[in-house]
């Protein structure tokens, strides 16, 4: 009997023509203007532009000029929910992913509580089926409380829901813990997602270890304490023929221990998010704390290792780390700050600025990662195929914008992009055959 694992509130199903959009899906091979019709919420029909007539009743969109994708899925955000929704809540932070071009998201389980038992769990679905915008997965946590010292009920999570599991904003820090978790994980099937850092080489680090926190006397997180991390749970992985995703990798050494692992057949996979593509540790001489994040922003040297292993596939998806703080929790000095900043609403627009239109990456290569997430999980892909639920993103690539002018979406403002000038505005979402977002045309324009 198969599980339901991602879960939303319903909504009407689309009956929507996309008119002379240039769609791009690699998966599709699809890469020229064209029209898209959903009927019911699935794509119905891919037809040369002007070729489709609208069916009665359906909502007409004039798209020439602008680009469709797959919409994105991003396989690590936090939405706050139990416990903290000062920061996010399941509405919001899903209104935020579906600003950003987002079909499905997954929630880590660091709240108050943890989300670390299964009654726990069936109340989040429950609250996400009545909630959320786009749909929305859960990873449970791996240890009891995030503590490291017991087990979850790993079988009975995955019964009620559970895509994997991850202790997220702590590593495992046992490698006796983390071998009898992939023990398990054989079992009841799910990845386990890794949050790497040792402890014992972070301490009371703020920011990356180098020069600059060097010149700025802030004690540093050296580059090995997540590495060292990778290297040894991609040896536990191999040896238990377990299946482990690297979170938010920041650093050439776990690249390089991440493409060795994989050489050697190890079950193992990773993620970068957009700040670590695009920004250094030179940014956090300004002190402001929505350049503090956990792990830290590091060397160029470490941020071209990154983008060279999205471009040859090491690290296979996107994910934006979507970490909401209250505006108070972030205005205090840079050491005090918690880490975290936001990213659903400005991951496409940042790259897209960052790295595509200086040449860097390719257009087709950033909206394959950025909808590859969804695969790692064992869910199916977004795609524009006649016959696939409808998910896509409609996006003018030519308007610009300032993140920040009009507020967000989220319901917190630490974006490390504040004050930015972005290429790239979402027009349209559409998430499991909804409409979910609209941007009105003069914002767009």
């Amino acid at each position: 009997m198969s599980v339901q694992r991602l879960f939303h509130a319903s909504a009407p199903p689309a009956e929507l023509l996309i008119r002379g959009a240039h769609a791009l899906d690699p998966r599709s091979g699809l890469d020229a203007p064209h029209d898209v019709l959903v009927r019911d919420g699935a794509i119905a029909e891919v037809g040369a532009p002007g070729a489709l007539p609208a069916p009665a009743g359906a909502d007409v969109v004039e798209a020439a000029g602008l680009h469709a994708f797959p919409a994105f899925f991003d396989p690590h955000v936090h939405l706050r929910t139990p416990g903290q929704e000062h920061k996010e809540t399941l509405a919001t932070g899903t209104a935020a992913a579906a600003a950003g071009g987002y079909c499905g998201i997954v929630a880590m389980p660091n709240t108050a509580p943890t989300l670390d038992s299964a009654p726990l769990l069936r109340s989040l679905t429950a609250e996400a089926a009545r909630e959320a915008t786009v749909p929305v997965g859960f990873m449970p946590a791996i240890t009891v409380g995030l503590q490291g010292a017991d087990l979850t009920e790993m079988a009975e999570l995955r019964d009620a829901g559970a895509l994997g599991f991850t202790d997220d904003g702590r590593p495992v820090v046992a490698a006796g813990m983390l071998r009898r978790a992939l023990q398990y994980q054989r079992l009841c099937g799910g990845v386990i997602a890794l949050h790497e850092e040792d402890p014992s080489l972070s301490g009371h680090g703020v920011m990356h270890e180098g020069a600059v926190s060097a010149r700025l006397g802030m004690a540093g997180i050296p580059s090995i304490s997540e590495s060292t991390m990778v290297a040894r749970d991609s040896a536990l992985a191999a040896y238990e023929q377990g299946r482990v995703h690297f979170q938010h990798l920041s650093c050439v050494e776990s690249v390089e221990a991440l493409a060795a692992w994989k050489a050697a057949g190890a079950r193992v996979s990773g993620e970068a998010s957009p700040h670590h593509l695009t920004l250094t540790d030179e940014a956090v001489r300004s002190l402001d704390s929505r350049f503090k994040m956990n792990p830290p922003l590091r060397s160029e040297a470490d941020r071209q290792v990154l983008i060279a292993g999205l471009r040859d596939g090491t690290i296979e998806c996107v994910a934006t780390d979507h970490a909401p703080h209250a505006r108070h929790e972030k205005e205090v000095p840079f050491e005090e700050a918690p880490m975290g900043v936001t990213g659903l609403e400005t991951a496409f627009p940042v790259l897209y600025t960052d790295l595509v239109l200086p040449g860097v990456l390719s257009l087709a290569l950033v909206v394959e990662r950025m909808t590859a997430g969804a695969a790692l999980l064992d869910l199916p892909t977004p795609q524009i195929a006649v016959g696939q639920p409808a998910n896509l993103v409609l996006l003018d690539l030519a308007a610009e914008w300032e993140v920040g002018a009009r507020g967000y979406v989220s319901r917190s403002e630490n974006s490390c992009f504040e004050g930015r000038t972005l290429r790239g505005v979402v027009r349209l979402t559409v998430a499991a055959g909804a409409i979910v977002h609209r941007t009105p045309a003069e914002v767009a324009a």
